[in-house]
């Protein structure tokens, strides 16, 4: 048995998930959480990592049709007319990361002393020097360049953009 992308069809991954467990198919469809304002209301999102996307670990030869005709599912990604499979240690580097059901993901800070530009609040669109993350991992304080000193500010982390 062999690792498969399935497409599915737009917003139906848990559907198609279902119907292919059904079907006594194993699945595995990562899922993150992000916090987005909405409305400027910060509010914790959940959706797919891959959004449209599932994984399946099936006998080709055996479930090919039935997975291909399940409700939710579009078709088994392929490279011609050949389903490719996809490595068993990506998603048991993927079921690693998994954390109450959820795949975390970090992200990429700057560099301490790496110069970043501010893109968003009464601050957006000055340069600062990255100095460090704080714990919650929602927010960096930077250095921030005036004319005549540095003040040091604390910002969310997505207003900080690479230069």
């Amino acid at each position: 048995m062999h690792w498969y992308a399935v497409s599915t069809k737009p917003h139906q991954e848990h559907q198609a998930e279902s119907n292919l467990q059904r079907l006594g198919v194993e699945t595995f469809c990562p899922q993150f959480t992000q916090r987005k304002v909405i409305r400027r209301v910060s509010q914790t999102v959940t959706g797919p990592l891959f959004p449209g996307y599932l994984f399946a670990r099936l006998r080709i030869e055996e479930h090919y049709r039935a997975v291909t005709y399940a409700r939710g599912v579009r078709r088994i990604v392929a490279f011609g007319s050949t389903p490719a499979r996809v490595d068993e240690e990506l998603i048991e580097g993927m079921k690693a990361r998994c954390c109450n059901g959820y795949v975390s993901l970090t992200p990429r800070l700057p560099a301490p002393g790496q110069v970043v530009q501010i893109q968003g609040g009464p601050l957006s669109g000055l340069e600062a020097v990255f100095e460090r993350a704080m714990s919650d991992h929602q927010r960096v304080v930077l250095l921030l360049r005036t004319l005549a000193y540095q003040a040091r500010v604390v910002v969310p982390f997505e207003q900080v953009a690479n230069l």
